[in-house]
């Protein structure tokens, strides 16, 4: 049974995801995923959290997969919809536009830790996080995505 949510069943959202995975491979040098069959699918049932935003004044979320929308409590139609910047308290959000610049300056980091919070108010931190830009094939910047693979409820 395919359980995608109705935001992601379309050819948009599959290309944009298409980037996020080449991207990953292009500046990490290995594959975000094992298969790329259904890579929609693949990327919502991955072992990890993945999410990922746009490069919008005020960027908004356009991806979470399954174990980010656990971590986040939201469901798709209301993740897709929320700005990034959201998924962090107002005092650490100096400190997670600090991060971004760097990611946008690097390209990548592989060494992030910090505090989000979740739309019922849970604070959580994740270590270990990967965070990139995505990139379209002319190399433009196209938004950023992060992969975690757990989180502790604080």
């Amino acid at each position: 049974m395919n359980d995608l949510p109705s935001p992601y069943r379309n050819d948009a959202c599959a290309d944009r995801l298409s980037l996020v995975a080449a991207s990953f491979y292009r500046l990490l040098g290995h594959p975000l995923i094992d298969s790329f069959d259904n890579l929609t699918n693949a990327l919502w049932e991955a072992p990890a959290a993945i999410v990922a935003h746009g490069i919008e004044d005020d960027p908004i979320f356009f991806f979470g997969n399954r174990m980010a929308l656990q971590a986040f409590e939201m469901d798709a139609e209301r993740f897709i919809t929320t700005p990034s910047r959201l998924s962090a308290e107002p005092e650490l959000r100096k400190d997670r536009q600090a991060l971004l610049d760097r990611v946008k300056r690097d390209g990548f980091i592989d060494d992030y830790a910090g505090v989000r919070i979740s739309a019922t108010g849970q604070r959580f931190r994740i270590e270990n996080a990967i965070v990139w830009n995505v990139l379209d094939d002319s190399g433009v910047r196209q938004g950023q995505a992060a992969m975690f693979e757990r989180w502790v409820a604080l």
